[in-house]
């Protein structure tokens, strides 16, 4: 991971006094020295090698100016060294020499990954704390922690922790292409509305006026313009306070995952928050998106690969470096039972391709191509299961129908492989 200027030498901060007093007492051994040199080369007779090794060819002022300039790059040298190194005073159990130096270089051992999804996303991605020094998951902030906490203590998942990204409570909204504003995590429920796609998200703090933060955008969207395409609208909710644990996260983070999960339910919501969406932006972790495997009624109707990486770049500022797409065969019975939905798998658009790239460290006979900018990697990544479902009219009736769903397993071997862990 990388460290940034300003945080290596603030671990010096203990050390100014000593540094400081060092600097003058070397001055001074280097003026003892200094003289001591002239009357040794004045008083005693050397081979003619001394004087080129002196630099006697040189003006007295170039061979002063070319010391200094050397004597810098050097002492640069061992202060950027010196700053991976802390100096804490032992103030209570002074030792011997009244300090403890401890290393804290990073060591190129397993990574620390945060998460940015719902809870069924998050579940899935629980396997990879095996294989991690952590994986911290940031909760939507539409959502209730204490299911996370619930589910981790269920389940005692390792090395996996979750944080809220604000203590403020809010909710989500969605204004739908054909102007309807209601809460985005009710959108899916209403089958009339299963061929919208959201047209702009919005945020909503508890306490504010839900009316005005909500009215529509001018209409807008009635325009015939495709509006998931539109620049995002200025957000005119007030601003949320980060957590520490959610910033210190984001800041220590070696990869950031986003999803899996619903796009404008689990994932963008939290880049509304304006502290989080910049902790992202500034976060050097690879960013890897992974990208749903159908599309959401009502959500993002008629979405490509691009078009859910467009939403992130308007909502987040980034694109990610990498995204995930499923391109397993779908059985023509689960397709169908999609499309009565009005869901259809999320693939790659063939006009979308940008270019090809192939990633180092892969096989040179795979290839994968570049949209929006982030490189685009196809895999197997999900398996068709039975689930169990009942209707509200008949709660004592349920019937098993194979859905598709994002492989724990699978998507642990791609991840890992694309981070370098295997």
């Amino acid at each position: 991971m990388r460290i940034s200027l300003s945080r290596r030498m603030s671990s010096l901060l203990y050390l100014a006094r000593p540094l400081a007093l060092t600097f003058i007492g070397i001055l001074f051994l280097s003026l003892g020295a200094t003289y001591l040199s002239i009357w040794f080369y004045r008083s005693i007779p050397l081979p003619e090698i001394f004087e080129t090794v002196t630099l006697q060819f040189l003006p007295h002022f170039q061979r002063g100016l070319l010391f200094v300039l050397v004597g810098l790059a050097v002492l640069a040298t061992g202060m950027w060294q010196l700053s991976t190194m802390v100096i804490i005073p032992l103030h209570d159990q002074r030792a011997a020499d009244g300090e403890l130096v401890l290393g804290y270089q990073r060591t190129q051992g397993r990574p620390r990954i945060a998460v940015l999804s719902g809870g069924a996303g998050m579940l899935i991605l629980s396997g990879l704390g095996e294989h991690v020094e952590r994986l911290t998951c940031i909760t939507p902030v539409q959502d209730a922690v204490e299911y996370y906490y619930r589910a981790s203590g269920l389940f005692n998942f390792q090395n996996v922790y979750y944080v809220v990204p604000t203590p403020v409570a809010a909710r989500v909204y969605a204004e739908l292409d054909n102007g309807m504003v209601m809460n985005v995590m009710r959108v899916d429920h209403d089958p009339t509305l299963a061929g919208r796609h959201v047209a702009r998200l919005m945020l909503i703090p508890d306490g504010m006026d839900e009316d005005a933060a909500t009215r529509p955008s001018n209409g807008d969207q009635r325009d015939g313009t495709d509006q998931h395409l539109m620049p995002m609208p200025v957000s005119n909710t007030k601003k949320l306070p980060l957590t520490r644990l959610a910033r210190e996260t984001l800041r220590d983070a070696d990869a950031l995952l986003l999803g899996p999960g619903s796009l404008f339910e689990s994932i963008l919501p939290n880049l509304l928050i304006d502290e989080l969406r910049e902790a992202v932006q500034q976060s050097t972790a690879i960013k890897i998106y992974i990208c749903n495997l159908m599309t959401e009624p009502g959500l993002t109707t008629g979405f490509s690969v691009g078009d859910h990486i467009r939403q992130i770049k308007r909502y987040g500022g980034f694109v990610p470096d990498y995204v995930l797409v499923n391109v397993q065969r779908i059985d023509t019975e689960v397709a169908q039972l999609y499309a009565a939905a009005n869901q259809a798998p999320v693939y790659l658009d063939p006009d979308a391709y940008e270019e090809t790239t192939i990633l180092t460290g892969q096989d040179s006979s795979q290839r994968h191509v570049i949209v929006e900018g982030s490189v685009v990697i196809e895999a197997d990544l999900a398996s068709s299961v039975v689930q169990y479902t009942a209707s509200l009219g008949r709660p004592g009736e349920s019937r098993a129908v194979r859905v598709l769903r994002h492989d724990p397993q699978k998507l642990t071997a791609t991840i890992l492989k694309l981070l370098g862990q295997v």
